[in-house]
């Protein structure tokens, strides 16, 4: 079971840092190349640039939560709710 994960290219897990602009401000976001990669569909998916994503999600947060305590961990659980919202849907097509 584990060579599933073992085996993982380890690409996938190298961090790699974006500079972007969040109200206004530039700043820094380090995620592994893989959680870059379900950013970048999702910003594709909704004709976006993944900073525009990234932007416009900080600010739905911010309006519905008053702040973004740690916007990394917000990161990686989104990419973690669309992959399991892409295997749902690929469940249901079966």
């Amino acid at each position: 079971m584990c060579q599933i994960f073992a085996a993982q290219d380890p690409a996938d897990y190298e961090c790699e840092t974006r500079s972007i602009r969040l109200n206004g401000h530039s700043t820094s976001i380090r995620l592994e190349a893989g959680f870059w990669r379900v950013l970048d569909s999702i910003a594709e998916r909704e004709s976006l640039t993944t900073p525009q994503f990234l932007s416009q999600l900080h600010d739905e947060v911010l309006e519905l939560r008053g702040e973004v305590r740690n916007f990394a961990s917000l990161l990686r659980c989104a990419c973690l709710a669309e992959v399991a919202r892409r295997a749902q849907g690929a469940k249901h097509a079966a």
